[in-house]
């Protein structure tokens, strides 16, 4: 994971109007916590910041600059419109070099299981601890030529250096099993049209 450098400004104004204004201005609104340090209210560059969490993902660790300091911040939660999807506000967790920080990395999966198979995929994410400077983009799995019947957990993936499972070893990421014939689509088609009939 690379370090992005984002100059950041700090806000002194609050409320839904303030934040309004910040992102008109072509910021978001932002608050850097952790640390037992107080929060800080901060408006990050638009478009750059869009731009970070497209090319370095969720987890992207930003150095930023402010008021002549600099900060390593992790990127927590990006709250996004649900429909115009612009950015409205981001989350920022103080971090220092070496720490060690919990976050949800995706889970990518490759290849195609065996020819009859049908392939469930539980999770499309999992918790890991992880080095703040060295977190995934994502954590891959192959599951080329996997036969029927098998069931793939959290404990079974394989996990980058020093990074530490966190989700429920246990959890179940995907399951292969035979594909249903035809016959018995037909027969789970014709099921419920059966009871329709009998309800009537």
């Amino acid at each position: 994971m690379s370090e992005v450098r984002l100059a950041a400004e700090q806000r002194s104004e609050f409320g839904k109007g303030a934040a309004r204004r910040t992102r008109r201005a072509g910021k978001i609104p932002a608050v850097l916590y952790g640390h037992g340090s107080d929060p800080k209210h901060l408006a990050l560059p638009a478009l750059e910041f869009a731009r970070v969490i497209r090319e370095h993902g969720q987890n992207a660790v930003l150095t930023l600059a402010l008021g002549g300091e600099s900060e390593l911040a992790l990127t927590k939660t990006v709250t996004t419109h649900p429909i115009k999807n612009y950015i409205e506000h981001v989350d920022l967790l103080l971090v220092k070099r070496g720490e060690k920080v919990t976050v949800e990395v995706p889970l990518v999966i490759s290849g195609e299981p065996a020819s009859g198979t049908l392939l469930t995929q539980d999770l499309s994410t999992i918790q890991i601890e992880s080095d703040a400077m060295n977190i995934p983009d994502q954590i891959e799995l192959s599951i080329a030529g996997v036969e029927a019947g098998t069931q793939i957990h959290a404990s079974d993936l394989a996990l980058p250096e020093g990074a530490v499972l966190i989700t429920d070893a246990d959890a179940l990421v995907v399951a292969v099993n035979e594909a249903p014939s035809a016959a018995q689509l037909e027969g789970d088609e014709a099921a419920p049209a059966a009871e329709a009939t009998e309800e009537s």
